[in-house]
């Protein structure tokens, strides 16, 4: 058993002057043992509120004229509600903005809202029941405008909610919409400027085109939906005129557009056959490689010729359908001839449409199928997908719905083949999430074709991360882009601004609202359809009246655009742009790979030939925990909203941030990863502040030391984890500015994970001695002064990854900091720059002793799991097998915290293998190679027991080895280690490149040990039921029944010879006597199934914080002596019960008592040194023992 004996020292005056010099002391605030995480952080959004802490911050970097950082938002629409890809954007956004800040920049941070478009007009078809143009103009486009305009802002605070629930600071007040005038007039001015190069133009293009929304899509919008579907897959036949007797056969999985067929088309370099289908009756032409796409067996029919494709060239065929037969006599219904044909899929011979497939519109119009200006006459469906009165037979039937009646009268009419059906992915509107169908149409481009060059070399001045979806996905994109089709047949967007006279030779593009003034008379306040329609320009050259264009820009224009808009350039904030222009970093999800990043870079190549953005990191999808999309409709993901009210934004944000997500990867979402994130990472760091708390209020009150730190003034400790855990904090700062500057947040968060990881698990748990001043004050202090450092280091570099619990942590730190070392406004940790890398501070031998100890430490408590003996029974032996001598002695030099944590007797180093009979041993791993190996695993799995220690030593070094004829992955075996010595039992095992044995054999002896220190877990337990604090002061009785037959004649015997390892244990009198009188606690606890009595007393006095219990007076019987260290003494028991104090473990127990694991130390008494071997130390008793370190 151990007191105290502590007075004032210098230290403690000194830090009393130093208090009194700096600042009106404030002492921390206790903080409580439990802690719900997201009721805290909406106490930090409180503050922040109340503070404006993001508005103040701005004003601090800007003021303090720091360079400016240029971020962009990609707008999003207001009509929808935020999900998970959302806040994973924002988190991204947000870490590095906030990174920014505290990196020394100033960093401006605007919402944005995407608010015209075909979400909004969707919503509105919706509502209103519209199906087409006719309902709109007969509503009136200006009311349905009004209609759009009324839902753009409709989960506005939704989303304002949940960003700022999220912690991510950005200005919503100073936002952008896309409908603000202002910002439509910037587009106008791109509009203009790529007008003025001779990039736009107006031509008829087959194009993705959605039925429901009325308007064509661009190439890029297409790939964000597409569904697996089961369509009709026909083979119709083609009578040839020459040869009637004779048909082509043709395939498509488009049956609605056999009615438009005008043309087929074959491969001039491939061969084609005709043939007799002997069940028919009947001779058809088509690719030989084909065959098998019709036939199952080649007795189904018989060759009669073979020709190439070329010689098919011209010969016209009977048409399907007689709506456009007229058309035969200027070209039509004859056979052309293109590459584009494979033998990949159907005959060989592709029907042709040249309304509704891009090919087929190329190649009819390149053969003299139809003309320019055609186009109307040869696309038979309207805008919503149904055809026209000169398809008879399906007039006003929807496109779909007419594949079966199709089908039907082709059957009827003896021109079906075959019909049958085929899975395949097919395109879906993004909006309405309907098929969608390629249709010819008029459109306003871009020539994004003769930029194709700058877009790849402006490409390469970008950094991405991960570079891979830059150097592979868009650059493919860039080097297979298409024109980009901007112009959309709709009503709520901005306007083209290009007036045009009725014959389409005289076009004025209009750049400004005041142009558009001047040249029409009209004062113009607002831009959009229903203001401008009706205005005209005069004609320079005599046409009459110019009239706008109908169409509107995409949507995509406009986001593409937002680098100007924003700032209303070029009509304001000239230097302001030019100054910020490209922006440093932004962020979105890999799909925008082919949205909002493309059209970015296509805008600002056309305009200024340089890329938009030099920093780009691309997030991947967030799918539900199945690996489906999530759905709403399927509710198969948690509501963000309920996952952030449950675990709390820092716990989601850091979840989200630790995943492959943020490597463009996919993230299978899943709540009970929140969970984990606020049980392993987030509890113990705040366990290990409030440790540091606890004590920083213990040295007050019990040593009247107010403490204060001052990162300029640190006390300087030679105590190993001190130097380790300073030099380890330095290295990570160091790694964390490398990194960063790298946008490599998916190495950044894993290796602040394992620091804090380390803090915890190793730091604390390893100092606890010394913190709770159980060695003496200097030690204390500068344990509490290196815990305060690295925590006050810790939530400056984890601020900007969860902005929330390092608030909340550095408003109760700051109490004891000494200002005088802050610099400006230090009220919220948001304020402060991040901690400076020392690189003197960094201790690279420290550092690689301490990661061989954790190795050791490490290795040695899975092997006690495995054998399952618990780290409370102690061992006799732990041995360190390596042959890098520097490793044997890193060991070596950290002995004691070794022997301590693995409660081991002593640690042995060892270069000889041999000597321990450690041999190599592998067994298959079935699953792997079973599957793999099939019939010759069993022969394989045999020769696999059968390696030898060499040969599976050379193959753990090589990686592989080759057995019966069959390459075998040292990863593919279960290898583990065995072990014959005759000096013990030792289990054996590699971790971290260290190997290590266990001698888990348990005599009678550390049975009993093990016993004790199970006893202390219960009291330990017991006084946490009693919500007692380490300062409470208690006396402990036990009452063991032994006449029982359940071992409680051993636990009897284990307290009694280890009574004064518990009295340590629990720093409180322990004794089998009656239980005195202020009984706290009582009750039946068990032991390895022995149940006993354990009662707490003390002397209680009820305050407002809880009983405070007092010692009671006087010591327990025994024979005592002092020891002495650097000014501090102890009272030592000698003998408990009838158990003996030996020197060996006199000399484990100063070390405990004085933190000096680590070091060597000498006891002397009256200038005589103790000898390691002495067992009898009752010469000790009332005298005085020396201890030198």
């Amino acid at each position: 058993m151990f007191k105290s004996r502590r007075s004032g020292t210098l230290l403690a005056q000194i830090s009393r002057q130093n208090l009194l010099s700096s600042q009106l002391f404030r002492m921390v605030s206790q903080v409580p043992d439990s802690i719900f995480f997201p009721k805290e952080e909406e106490k930090v959004l409180e503050l922040w509120k109340k503070n404006d802490t993001f508005k103040k911050s701005l004003e601090q970097s800007k003021a303090a004229k720091r360079p400016n950082y240029t971020f962009y938002d990609g707008p999003p629409f207001a009509t929808g509600l935020p999900h998970y890809g959302h806040l994973l954007a924002g988190s991204v956004k947000d870490i590095v903005t906030r990174y920014a800040h505290q990196n020394g920049y100033h960093v401006e941070r605007r919402f944005g809202w995407d608010c015209h478009g075909l979400p909004v007009e969707h919503e509105i078809d919706k509502k209103l029941g519209i199906t087409g143009p006719a309902d709109v103009h007969a509503m009136g486009i200006d009311k349905y405008n009004a209609e759009c305009r009324s839902i753009v802002m409709r989960y506005a605070n939704e989303w304002e909610h949940s960003v700022e629930r999220l912690g991510r600071w950005i200005d919503f007040k100073n936002d952008y919409k896309t409908l603000y005038p202002w910002f439509m007039e910037s587009v106008w001015w791109v509009w203009s400027q790529l007008f003025a190069k001779g990039l736009v133009y107006r031509g008829y293009k087959v194009m993705p085109y959605s039925t429901a929304c009325n308007t064509p899509l661009s190439n890029f919008e297409v790939n964000q939906n597409y569904h697996d579907v089961t369509d009709p897959a026909v083979f119709v036949n083609f009578p040839i005129d020459q040869d009637p007797g004779v048909s082509f056969i043709a395939w498509t999985t488009t049956p609605w557009t056999l009615p438009s067929n005008l043309a087929l088309c074959a491969n001039p370099d491939e061969t084609y056959v005709k043939i007799l289908d002997k069940a028919r009756d009947q001779k058809f032409i088509m690719m030989e490689a084909r065959l098998c796409g019709l036939y199952k067996a080649e007795d189904e029919y018989e060759v009669l010729d073979k020709f190439l494709g070329s010689t098919l060239a011209g010969k016209t065929y009977t048409p399907l359908f007689p709506y456009m037969e007229n058309m035969k006599s200027t070209g039509a219904f004859k056979v052309c001839l293109d590459k584009y044909v494979t033998r990949d899929a159907g005959t060989g011979i592709v029907h042709q449409a040249p309304a509704f497939g891009e090919d087929d519109y190329r190649v009819c119009l390149a053969n003299g199928v139809f003309k320019k200006g055609q186009e109307p006459e040869i696309c038979p469906v309207d805008p919503t997908g149904k055809f026209l009165s000169i398809v008879t037979d399906f007039n006003g039937m929807y496109v779909k719905d007419a594949d079966k009646h199709i089908i039907k009268k082709l059957k009827e009419g003896g021109r079906m083949v075959h019909a049958g059906t085929i899975n395949h992915s097919y395109p879906y509107c993004w909006r309405s999430d309907t098929p969608l169908i390629y249709r010819v149409v008029p459109s306003w481009f871009i020539k994004v074709t003769a930029l194709r060059e700058k877009l790849l070399a402006n490409n390469d001045k970008c950094y991405w991360v991960p570079e891979f979806v830059k150097e592979k996905r868009f650059k493919n994109w860039l080097a297979d882009c298409r024109d980009w089709s901007v112009s959309r047949n709709r009503y709520w967007g901005t306007p083209i601004p290009l007036w045009m006279s009725d014959d389409g030779q005289e076009v004025v593009c209009v750049g400004s609202i005041k142009e558009l003034e001047e040249l029409t008379g009209q004062k113009i306040t607002d831009i959009h359809r229903e203001s401008i329609d009706h205005l005209t320009i005069p004609s320079k050259c005599g046409k009459g009246e110019l009239k706008r264009v109908s169409e509107v820009f995409d949507c995509w224009f406009e986001s593409g655009s937002m680098p100007y808009a924003q700032q209303h350039y070029p009509f304001e904030n000239v230097p302001q742009f030019d100054a910020k222009f490209p922006a440093e970093f932004i962020a979105e999800g890999v799909d925008q790979t082919r949205g909002w990043f493309y059209t970015l870079l296509v805008l600002a190549t056309a305009l200024f030939d340089k890329p938009p953005y030099k920093n780009l990191i691309v997030t991947g999808l967030v799918l539900a925990a199945d690996g489906k999309k999530m759905s709403k409709r399927l509710k198969n993901y948690p509501d963000p909203t309920e996952v952030m009210n449950n675990y709390g934004a820092d716990a989601l944000r850091l979840y989200m941030i630790d995943s492959p997500v943020v490597r463009a990867d996919t993230l299978r979402f899943k709540e009970e990863g929140v969970k984990d994130v606020l049980k392993d990472v987030l509890l113990p760091w705040y366990n290990a502040y409030r440790f540091l708390v606890q004590n920083i209020i213990r040295l007050d009150k019990e040593d009247g030391v107010k403490f204060l730190y001052n990162e300029n003034s640190p006390v300087q400790s030679d105590n190993v984890m001190d130097k380790w855990i300073l030099s380890y904090t330095h290295s990570l700062i160091n790694f964390v500015k490398v990194e960063m500057a790298a946008y490599r947040l998916y190495t950044v968060v894993p290796r602040l994970l394992q620091f804090i990881a380390n803090l915890t698990n190793w730091y604390v748990r390893l100092n606890r001695s010394r913190l709770r001043g159980e060695v003496d004050l200097q030690e204390c202090q500068a344990s509490v002064q290196t815990l305060f450092s690295v925590l006050f280091t810790m939530i400056r570099l984890m601020a900007p990854f969860t902005p929330f619990i390092t608030e909340m942590m550095y408003q109760n730190l700051y109490q004891s900091i000494d200002r005088s070392m802050l610099k400006g406004a230090s009220d919220s940790i948001h304020y402060l720059m991040l901690p400076k890398y020392d690189p003197a501070m960094v201790d690279q031998d420290i550092e690689r002793r301490v990661s061989v100890m954790q190795s050791v430490i490490e290795t040695g408590r899975v092997l006690r799991d495995r054998n399952t003996t618990p780290i409370k029974y102690p061992l006799k032996e732990v041995v360190l097998v390596d042959a890098d001598p520097v490793t044997l002695s890193d060991a070596k030099s950290l002995e004691s915290y070794i022997v301590s944590e693995m409660n081991v007797k002593k640690l042995t180093v060892s270069s000889d293998k041999q000597k321990y009979d450690v041999k190599l041993t592998a067994k298959p791993n079935h699953m792997i190679l079973g599957k793999r190996l099939k019939k010759d695993f069993k022969a394989v799995s045999a020769a696999i027991v059968k390696l030898t220690d060499a040969e599976l030593s050379e193959m753990k070094e090589t990686g592989h080895r080759e057995i019966l004829g069959h390459n075998i992955g040292y990863d593919e075996l279960h290898v583990s280690y065995e072990v014959k010595s005759e000096s013990g039992s030792y289990a054996a095992a590699s971790m971290h490149n260290v190997l290590v044995l266990l001698d888990c054999t348990l005599d009678q002896e550390m049975y009993d040990e093990g016993l004790a220190r199970e006893v202390i877990n219960r009291i330990q337990k017991l006084r946490k039921k009693a919500k007692l604090v380490p300062t409470d002061k208690i006396s402990i009785f036990y009452k063991i029944d032994s006449a029982k037959k359940d071992g409680s004649v051993d636990l009897a015997r284990a307290v009694r010879t280890y009574q004064d390892l518990i009295e340590t244990g629990v720093k409180s009198p322990f004794s089998g006597e009656p239980a005195q009188d202020n009984v706290i606690i009582s009750e039946e606890v068990e032991v390895k199934g022995c149940k006993f009595q354990l009662t707490l007393c003390g002397d209680v006095k009820k305050s407002s914080s809880g009983p405070v219990v007092q010692w009671p007076e006087g010591r327990p019987a025994g024979k005592y002596f002092t020891v002495n260290y650097n000014g501090s003494s102890r009272e030592v028991l000698l003998q408990s019960n009838g158990h003996q104090l030996t020197a060996m473990r006199l000399e484990n127990e100063v070390k405990s008592m004085f933190g000096l694991f680590g070091r060597t130390v000498v006891l002397s008494l009256d200038g005589s040194p103790i000898k390691c071997s002495t067992r009898d130390l009752d010469f000790l008793a009332g005298g005085s023992v020396t201890v030198t370190a």
